[in-house]
């Protein structure tokens, strides 16, 4: 049965709390004008927590785990809402460094406080020790399909 598989389990779940975090995420901004998407809390965190670091594209392809064009495509979209900008290296005229607004960093402060609220809300009732083996768990099948996504690129070469 398709509703016992792990894979749609874990999908199913990602798009709950998608839908939770855009649906409710406003209210406490009291504004309807933007909310960004998890991807973009994640290079807005990223951003905020390496404030010595200059940050280029290619840093957010790695950490993220994305492929180039979504990248570029999430930076786009932040662009356009005035969340980041974008500016030539001094090191390098090929590369960006991308550099957060700081209108980004007061959306960024008021939407991790519903990251808090709905993860709390998906462990409720949870066990502690439940929930570290849950997150080894995790840890284990990312490192399994890194592990696989190496030597399937491996064979291409």
């Amino acid at each position: 049965m398709k509703e016992n598989r792990l894979l749609f389990k874990v999908k199913t779940l990602e798009k709950m709390i998608f839908r939770n975090f855009i649906d409710r995420g406003d209210l406490e901004l009291d504004t309807r004008e933007y909310a960004p998407t998890p991807t973009q809390m994640q290079i807005m965190d990223y951003i905020i927590t390496n404030p010595n670091q200059d940050i280029y594209q290619k840093d957010l392809e790695d950490i993220l785990n994305l492929r180039r064009a979504t990248v570029s495509g999430v930076l786009q979209t932040m662009e356009k809402n005035h969340l980041i900008e974008r500016i030539t290296s001094n090191d390098d005229a090929r590369v960006k460094k991308i550099i957060l607004n700081p209108k980004a960093q007061n959306l960024f402060v008021e939407r991790k406080k519903e990251i808090c609220r709905i993860e709390n809300l998906i462990t409720k009732g949870i066990p502690e020790e439940e929930l570290r083996i849950f997150s080894r768990v995790l840890d284990k099948m990312q490192s399994n399909i890194e592990k696989e996504s190496i030597k399937v690129a491996k064979g291409k070469e």
